[in-house]
């Protein structure tokens, strides 16, 4: 698959799926220690890339997905599909497994 695909932007997720990918978390302290690699933790943050147009209702009517491209959002700590494409890897959720919207 990440042959095939050049970049993450040509990714289009579709019905309910949203694309995010992980914050990662900072490897130096606020006072300049730089941590190893081992003690840096996956945060549960993301950024929300792309999303699909949603899913249809009973009636054929798409209902609206709850993010947006440029949401920052809390993901479980395990599930979605990840997608590997070159060093970075990237995550699928639908869009109710999606926890919570950060508001900044």
């Amino acid at each position: 698959m990440s042959t095939a695909l050049k970049s993450i932007k040509s990714l289009a997720p579709l019905l309910d799926r949203v694309l995010v990918q992980r914050i990662k978390a900072e490897a130096k302290t606020a006072g300049g220690i730089f941590l190893p690699e081992t003690a840096v933790k996956e945060l549960n943050e993301a950024k929300v890339l792309a999303v699909g147009p949603g899913l249809r209702d009973r009636d054929g009517k798409i209902v609206p997905m709850g993010v947006k491209s440029g949401d920052k959002v809390l993901i479980p700590q395990f599930g979605g599909s990840p997608i590997k494409v070159g060093d970075e890897e990237y995550h699928l959720f639908r869009d109710h497994d999606i926890l919570a919207k950060i508001n900044e």
